[in-house]
């Protein structure tokens, strides 16, 4: 009876570790022992989970004032916990690794700098490099819609310390209008490399809704994301943004120049009220649509959900022309001689 209250109570402390198989197996082992092996094998048990208990426990030597413990990219598990004994955040490098393969294995791993404040068990800090519980703050990395590749490198240089905008722009060279603008949250050491696929999978995600209408559109995402980028810049509302995608889409219709000012931000830096004869004239650049009929060769901006969806939700009209004044009211014409009119009067120039 003493021997059945035995084994029922030491399956119930066992059974919260998720080990019911293991223990009724043992358990069925063990009852066919007679009565010195049976003192044997437990004393080897005891013994077992003395060792699991030490070595597992937050180690002695930790630093009061707290650590920063760094993983780089491609290192062995044996090399970190050996970097981890030597700091002294555990206590048996063999433990640790068996803990590891047996949680999730080496390419679980995730590289980066980690923070402990305060000394923790083995489970402890082997979860949380298996997370990526980095223990910092994260950087708020606001990037608004319309922003393009060279501006978001500089808003991420000045909001992230030590990071390499000339890199990022190398690997983003290919991706302008395809790095979805919004809130990120990111550890203090984000590299260039992690911020760029970030964003580029971010908007695999968003527009992934989107990709049946645009079929539906019958235009492809290359163009969609063009006239889009084109829209953030033109447009302010979603309101007037579908009304100039329906007259920029008509003007491709009928083969007539995009002529859209945007553009040249994106040339040469300058806006409407900046813009001469001669920079209207300069063929040299694809991007300009005064001397290139159809879209630029490529976005101009990043765009957000808002002017994609005007892009393939036009407002139909019988509109050709539009400007907008410095205040980003529209004006709308029909014919050339409507909207020299309304240069005149809003922008008090021809």
């Amino acid at each position: 009876m003493e021997d059945n209250y035995f084994y029922k109570n030491f399956r119930r402390r066992v059974s919260k570790f998720g080990l019911d198989n293991i223990t009724d197996f043992l358990i069925k082992r063990v009852r066919k022992l007679n009565k010195k092996k049976k003192i044997g094998f437990l004393i080897l048990i005891l013994v077992c989970l003395f060792y699991l208990f030490y070595f597992s426990a937050p180690a002695f030597n930790f630093s009061n004032t707290g650590l920063v413990f760094t993983i780089n990219d491609g290192s062995s598990v044996k090399k970190i916990s050996q970097d981890l004994k030597q700091v002294g955040l555990i206590r048996s490098p063999l433990f640790f690794n068996l803990f590891v393969k047996t949680v999730g294995g080496e390419k679980k791993v995730k590289a980066g700098k980690y923070l402990f404040e305060r000394s923790q068990n083995l489970f402890g800090v082997v979860w949380r490099i298996i997370e990526g519980e980095q223990g910092f703050d994260p950087i708020k990395l606001s990037i608004p819609e319309g922003a393009s590749v060279y501006e978001i490198s500089l808003l991420a240089e000045q909001k992230i310390e030590g990071f390499d905008k000339d890199k990022f722009l190398e690997l983003s060279g290919d991706s302008e209008g395809y790095l979805f603008p919004d809130t990120y949250f990111l550890p203090p050491d984000v590299t260039p490399e992690t911020l760029f696929t970030a964003m580029r999978e971010n908007f695999d995600k968003r527009i992934e809704p989107l990709l049946d209408n645009i079929k539906k559109f019958g235009k492809s995402l290359d163009e969609v994301v063009i006239m889009a980028s084109i829209l953030e810049e033109e447009a302010r509302t979603m309101e007037t943004r579908q009304i100039v995608s329906g007259i920029l889409w008509s003007r491709i219709g009928i083969d007539m120049p995009l002529q859209v000012d945007a553009t040249f931000l994106y040339i040469n830096g300058k806006n409407t009220y900046e813009l001469t004869l001669a920079d209207l004239q300069d063929d040299s650049s694809l991007y300009n649509t005064y001397t290139h009929k159809g879209l630029p060769i490529g976005p101009i901006t990043n765009p957000g959900l808002d002017a994609i969806w005007a892009t393939i939700n036009p407002t139909e009209s019988n509109y050709l022309y539009y400007l907008s004044d410095k205040s980003g009211n529209m004006y709308y014409a029909k014919t050339f001689e409507e909207h020299k009119l309304n240069k005149s009067k809003y922008l008090h120039t021809y």
